[in-house]
């Protein structure tokens, strides 16, 4: 069957309110992309070699893509991951599999990005389908080998105006450089601060941390100096423009230590003798300093907790991490905040954006903070929330408490280039068809409605990731 686009997808039934929604989303449907928070390598940009085969574009590096066919019981291997650059038959492989399996991705948001970049990006005309792999696969290769789909090209394309890439502390940040010293680069691709593994002891941690200090030029044997070290390496970063730094920990807990528990349990990491617990409470000591370190250097903090990495070991310890298998946990904030909030929730300049794989928070906790302290953003919804029912259930969840302007605008947080797009495409229909409903009810009128559109896309974003 013939693949096509429906110019209303995942705009209200209802005729009138979709009547509005169209008005609404003609107005942010062509306005530039900000980005603030995702994986894509700079050096894709930096390098702009043409892309290698479709399934490693498309499949291999995504696991929103490759997860749901593992569950379907398609392997890993198959499918191409973790196998670096694919041969001709390695990549056909893996595309017949994708698209023998295309039912898998039936009511899912995988389909609806999918949709969007096979039509919309490539031309594709047909359905995947067994029958229709290779037809597609020798397509979507045609164009790939054309200057219009290297990865600058694309980038144009897609109205991409801010970029934010996920960054080692340590990282020299020389893909960033180069783009901005390259007098043909006019989009803003910044760097974001990624400190997690240097703020929690375990194996390999010293090892880290040496190498923190090594980047630094500052000696990190005893805590004053990693402190310094952490300090250093985010000056670097907004040296090089980067407006955030990210945080994923099991929780959010913030509760002090004093500088000499601090230190003690520092030099008992450095020495592998610190306990599980004394671990934990030293990331959430340093969780707390990292407010601080946001309230003095301006970085915007961004929080998003709970999750339990790799959670089948045999996968992660053939295939790495980012491969599937990241899986949701409870998530608790009111409590766990606190102490960072008394101290620097009301502070002048500091911002908080809260993001979480556990919805249940939204209207308990999220947004009665983002609707009291003059900090907290309630960030928009990601990963497995990134979807059009739960992206709905968000507005409603939040918008009663919070209203709009206290929300962080869409994030994308993908490594999957091509999909950009299509989720932030995604995302203004879902808005706009919640304004919409707003004014089909007489709670907006429709030029507020418009204003509001247009705000989520321009000004939110901007105004809580400081770009």
């Amino acid at each position: 069957m013939p693949s096509s686009l429906h110019p209303d997808r995942l705009l209200p039934v209802d005729a009138p309110a979709r009547a509005v929604a169209r008005r609404l989303y003609e107005a942010v449907r062509d306005l530039p992309i900000l980005s603030p928070h995702g994986h894509v390598d700079p050096r894709l940009l930096v390098d702009d070699q043409p892309f290698n085969d479709p399934a490693s574009l498309l499949i291999s590096t995504d696991h929103y893509v490759t997860r749901l066919l593992h569950a379907c019981g398609v392997s890993l291997d198959e499918l191409g991951v973790g196998q670096g650059p694919l041969s001709e038959s390695q990549a056909r492989r893996a595309w017949r599999a994708m698209c023998g399996n295309w039912t898998a991705f039936r009511g899912t948001p995988v389909r609806y990005w999918m949709d969007a970049e096979l039509v919309e990006i490539f031309g594709v005309t047909e359905r995947p389908a067994a029958a229709t792999a290779d037809r597609i696969y020798d397509t979507i290769a045609a164009r790939l080998a054309e200057p219009a789909y290297r990865p600058r090209a694309l980038f144009r394309r897609f109205g991409i105006e801010v970029l934010a890439t996920t960054d080692d502390p340590a990282d020299d940040l020389a893909a960033h450089r180069a783009l901005a010293a390259d007098p043909e680069w006019t989009a803003r691709v910044l760097p974001t601060f990624r400190p997690d593994r240097y703020l929690e002891p375990g194996a390999g941690w010293a090892a880290a941390v040496a190498r923190l200090g090594e980047a630094a030029d500052t000696d990190t044997s005893d805590y004053d100096g990693y402190i310094r070290a952490l300090e250093d390496r985010r000056r670097h970063f907004i040296a090089h423009g980067a407006t955030s730094a990210d945080h994923s920990h099991p929780d959010v807990g913030t509760e002090p230590l004093t500088p000499g528990e601090a230190a003690r349990i520092y030099r008992a990491a450095l020495q592998g003798t610190a306990s599980e617990a004394e671990g934990v409470a030293f990331r959430r000591h340093m969780l707390l300093e990292m407010a601080r370190m946001s309230c003095d250097d301006g970085l915007v903090m961004t929080l998003h907790p709970s999750v339990r990495r790799n959670h089948h070991e045999p996968t992660h310890h053939r295939y790495g991490p980012d491969t599937g298998h990241d899986i949701p946990l409870r998530a608790e904030f009111t409590d766990a905040l606190r102490p960072l909030l008394h101290r620097y929730g009301t502070a002048e300049g500091f911002h908080l954006i809260l993001f979480t794989l556990d919805e249940t928070v939204f209207t308990r906790e999220i947004a009665p903070l983002a609707g009291f302290y003059p900090s907290v953003y309630a960030g928009a919804p990601w990963w497995f929330l990134d979807a059009p029912d739960a992206i709905r259930r968000f507005r409603r969840a939040v918008t009663e408490t919070a209203g709009f302007a206290r929300t962080s605008g869409f994030v994308d947080d993908t490594r999957a280039f091509c999909s950009i797009p299509a989720r932030h495409d995604m995302s203004r229909r879902l808005d706009c068809g919640y304004l919409a409903e707003l004014v089909a009810e007489h709670r907006l009128d429709e030029d507020e409605a418009m204003e509001t559109a247009v705000d989520l896309v321009t000004v939110n974003p901007r105004r809580a990731f400081k770009l």
